[in-house]
Order: C-alpha cells, then structure tokens, then sequence
C-alpha cells in the first residue's frame, strides 16, 4: 500500500511538471504554441515574397517552384497554398497561382523590409556580403511596419539594396525590371551592371570573389559556351555563362566607355603619382566614409611616399598629409596614372 508521504510527493511531481508546461505565458506548451504559430507565420511570408519574386520576373508560381523555394514537400506548399487562398492573399491562375491585390500589399511590405536590413547589413556593419541576404532572411521577420520606416528614415530613405535591386516604396510602388543577362551581350557590347543575383549562395560568392558591384562598367571580349571573359571597371575577369547569368546588365552606347586605362592606389611606386577616380562600391559603411574624409574623392591626386618594413601599410600624400592605408584600403581606390591625367 503506498503511503500517504509518497502519494503527496507524487501529487507534488505530476503538479509541477504541469506547472512547468502550463505556466501562463512562459510555460513549455504555450512557448511551444508560439513557435508553430510564428513558423507558420514565417511560412506564409516568406510564400508571399517566392509568389512576388516569380510575378516580378515574369513566372508563374507553382507548388514546386513553392516546395523548391521555401524547402517543403508539395504536400505541405499544398496546404499552404490553400491557407493563403482561404484568407484572400492568393488566387488559382491556369495551373498556377498568382497574388491578389491584398497578397501583393502584404509581398511588397516583406521584400521592402528585407531589402533595408540587407541595405543597412553593407552599408552600417561589418557583415561579409555574401551573409547579407541570410541575416535579413532571419530579421525581416521580427520587424514592424512602423520598425522598417524608422530604419528606412536612419539610413536617408535608400531607393536600392547593395545587390542593385530597388526597394519597394512605404506605399508598395516599384520601378519595372530592366536590363538583359550578362550572357545576352554581343561581343565588345558595353553595359553597366545593375543588379548581382544574391542566390543561390554558392554562385553570389563566386561574384562577390570577381569583385563585382552594381554600378560597374562591362565590355564583353570573349563569348563561348564555356566562358565569358570580359573587362569590369578595367580588369579582365572570366566566368562561366551560368555564373555570369545571375549578373543583369543595362547596354551603354559605345562612346559610353570610360576611358583611359585604370589601376588602383596599390599599383604606384615610390613617387609615382594618381589622380582618384572612383572608390569602389565595396567600401561601404564608415569605411568609405573614414576614406572620403581623408580627401580621398574623385579628382584627388596621391602620391605614393614609402612602404612600412612589412608593405603593408603604406604611406601615401594626400592633400598634403601623409597619411597610412592597408593594402586593402588602397585596394578599392581606383585611380589614372597622372601621365594620363592633368594633375589638379
């Protein structure tokens, strides 16, 4: 016969392991209820932006272009499809699925949101471009309205995210797509390169590893089913076609071409002189800003003046001061040599 010390133990177990699991708001079950229903809330977002994205670049969305993106099974981008039907956010369109004006309010607010932290991620911290798009997958999700317009105001109200792509307004207007796929130019054809597509991760690296920026002047040299070889901002780089087709261009007329032949500071000698022409647009945030307040601006001539016993870093004059940079500052500072410039 149990004794009554132990059913009163007993009682006292089974009491707090309710407790612990049913305890008003910080209780196991209830924690657990708020991460399905915030899991299926990130589901449904994250389902809206997959259906703007196909609309935007002229594809119809279907359940598996649905499980692909969001890496579900078809069974489940099924029930989350008829999820996002019963609450008037989408509707069926031949044998696929489109946004009704409700669903594309609600697309446009996530992609604005994301778009601004991945805006702010480059140009306000010091997160490798290849982790922009990861991080702002995770934040835009824990963000309100009001949140996103006090960062959108933080950072001067920006019109394009750091991959080239515009973001969308507080109202849900954005411009159409433009341009054509690097793989479309014809051979010496010039462009400049609008948008880097940041997925899948593996190409984007490989993007982010040729340097390339939105903003950046191309001319085609070489075309072959194998390889695209062409010239960014005057360096020669090579890629394969389905690499460079994540990169989308805008033709420039021929006589568009910068002239002139570029290097960057790194590339002058002791006493040898540059004129700035460009920072890249890999230096962002309070980097470019620390740089830009040394003077160093288009039309700024530096001369090189004595390397440390280690090369790096570097001394150089710039407006009159001697100023210390790494090699990887100098690195984004693109310059013409003052034999091909008039020194100012």
């Amino acid at each position: 016969m149990i004794s009554p010390f132990t059913s009163l133990l007993f009682a006292a177990a089974i009491g707090g392991v309710l407790l612990l699991f049913f305890w008003p708001d910080s209780g196991l079950f209830w924690k657990w209820k708020r991460g399905l229903a915030s899991t299926r809330r990130i589901l449904v977002e994250d389902a809206l932006k997959h259906l703007h994205d196909q609309e935007y670049h002229g594809y119809t969305t279907t359940l598996s272009s649905l499980s692909g993106a969001l890496t579900i099974n078809r069974d489940e981008a099924a029930k989350l499809m008829a999820r996002l039907q019963s609450i008037g956010l989408v509707k069926t369109i031949g044998d696929g699925f489109e946004l009704t004006p409700d669903g594309r309010k609600d697309a446009l607010r996530m992609v604005r949101i994301h778009r601004l932290w991945e805006k702010y991620l480059a140009d306000e911290t010091g997160v490798a471009a290849i982790e922009w798009h990861k991080r702002a997958e995770k934040l835009e999700h824990h963000m309100t309205r009001q949140e996103a317009e006090a960062l959108a105001v933080t950072m001067g109200n920006p019109t394009y995210d750091p991959h080239g792509d515009p973001i969308p307004t507080a109202s849900g207007k954005l411009p159409p797509r433009k341009g054509c796929q690097l793989t479309d130019l014809d051979v010496d054809e010039v462009a400049r390169i609008v948008h880097i597509e940041d997925e899948p991760a593996a190409i984007y690296a490989q993007l982010v590893a040729a340097g390339l920026n939105p903003g950046m002047q191309v001319r085609l040299l070489e075309k072959s089913p194998q390889r695209l070889q062409f010239i960014a901002n005057g360096e020669e780089i090579v890629l394969a076609p389905v690499v460079a087709a994540n990169v989308t261009v805008q033709r420039l007329p021929k006589e568009a071409e910068t002239n002139g032949s570029f290097a960057t500071l790194c590339a002058l000698g002791v006493g040898e002189k540059g004129e700035v022409v460009a920072i890249s647009p890999n230096c962002r945030g309070q980097q470019r800003r620390r740089i830009m307040d040394l003077g160093v601006i288009p039309g700024t001539v530096i001369s090189m003046e004595m390397t440390s016993a280690s090369g790096d870093p570097i001394a150089y004059n710039i407006r009159g001061a001697v100023i210390a940079l790494r090699k990887s500052q100098a690195d984004m500072i693109q310059i013409k040599r003052v034999e091909e410039a008039v020194e100012k």
